[in-house]
């Protein structure tokens, strides 16, 4: 029974995707002889956490010491914005905490289980563990390996172009352009060199689907792309990394860089400014440098297998095994994963 609770956890904390930055997704559910009667999720950073809006939930509350208390992540140990859930469930003295997976932040990172278990309650975890830590895959890499989760994006034409004679070109169909506007939202960031922002003057907005606009990110050493473009409008807070100037102006932060070594500059930039995801949409140059450098976690490529465009952009050499794809009408996405 302990994995339907810890499923049910993750299907509510799904709920907030896209909305908790810098926080984990989590959700949380409340259990008496085998009936639910409290649950709850983060919703979004410096509100309640998962667990306080379960407890919240229960009508009962003289039912909580006969309870068991299920999370989908390890309740958090410091005080943030808000209360230690770990101390709330040490003082409402459940009678036992199921956990997915543990939490990597150093600032939790066991304290949560061990203040719980120093109580005297009965704690389980890694239930569902692998399913636990692909829910928060982005918040696991931040704190992991010190830099975002990268996502590459591209589209193709059945004979392998970005474009038609290197001017743009519709590739994708309309179900797949919705499809990528709900990837945006479920993003924190989302990245573009300066060729494409030159050829496509894309807005890099969340447009048709539900969902907040990611942090722009553009790579622009030599500041090329004019300030009337729509990357340059304040619609979404934008990054400027180039090698002219370190300056803010508005929701605009140009941030100074050197070219060499650019990727791992680039990666402890964005980490220091709490970017947890950035898709990167740029153009064959730009998605090549991170291929080429293994700087990827995830792919998608979007190919049009009716359309051939026989001239332009060729799209980026990506010799890596499809993990499963998927058909929009006559649009093929492929999904990739790093191992």
């Amino acid at each position: 029974m302990d994995e339907l609770y810890i499923q049910r956890c993750i299907e509510l904390a799904r709920k907030a995707l896209g909305n908790t930055y810098p926080n984990p997704l989590v959700g949380s559910v409340i259990v008496h002889n085998n009936r639910i009667i409290g649950e709850g999720y983060h919703h979004k950073a410096g509100e309640n956490h998962a667990e306080i809006n379960a407890i919240n939930s229960v009508e009962d509350k003289s039912l909580i010491p006969e309870s068991t208390i299920y999370v989908s992540l390890e309740p958090c140990a410091h005080y943030g914005k808000t209360p230690p859930c770990a101390l709330k469930i040490k003082e409402l003295r459940f009678r036992k905490v199921v956990i997915g997976a543990m939490d990597s932040n150093d600032k939790v990172n066991g304290k949560g289980k061990k203040i719980i278990q120093d109580a005297g309650i009965e704690v389980v975890s890694g239930i569902l563990e692998k399913e636990c830590i692909e829910l928060n895959k982005r918040f696991f890499t931040f704190h992991e390996k010190k830099r975002p989760y990268i996502i590459l994006k591209w589209a193709e034409s059945g004979d392998g172009f970005l474009d038609k004679d290197f001017k743009p070109y519709p590739v994708s169909n309309a179900l797949v352009n919705q499809w990528v506007h709900q990837l945006r939202a479920d993003e924190h960031a989302i990245l573009v060199g300066t060729q494409t922002a030159l050829n496509d003057n894309p807005s890099l907005t969340v447009r048709n689907a539900e969902g907040n606009n990611p942090v722009r990110i553009l790579i622009d050493f030599d500041l090329k792309v004019p300030r009337n473009f729509k990357l340059y409008n304040n619609e979404a807070p934008t990054l400027v990394f180039n090698t002219e100037k370190e300056a803010t102006e508005g929701n605009i932060r140009f941030i100074k860089s050197g070219k060499i070594d650019f990727l791992s500059g680039l990666m402890d930039a964005l980490h220091r400014k709490n970017i947890q995801s950035v898709i990167v949409e740029g153009g064959r140059f730009t998605l090549q440098k991170f291929i080429d450098a293994g700087l990827w976690d995830e792919s998608v490529i979007i190919k049009n297998e009716n359309l051939k465009l026989e001239n332009g952009t060729k799209a980026p050499e990506f010799p890596f095994k499809t993990e499963h794809t998927e058909l929009f009408r006559d649009n093929r996405i492929s999904w990739y994963k790093q191992v």
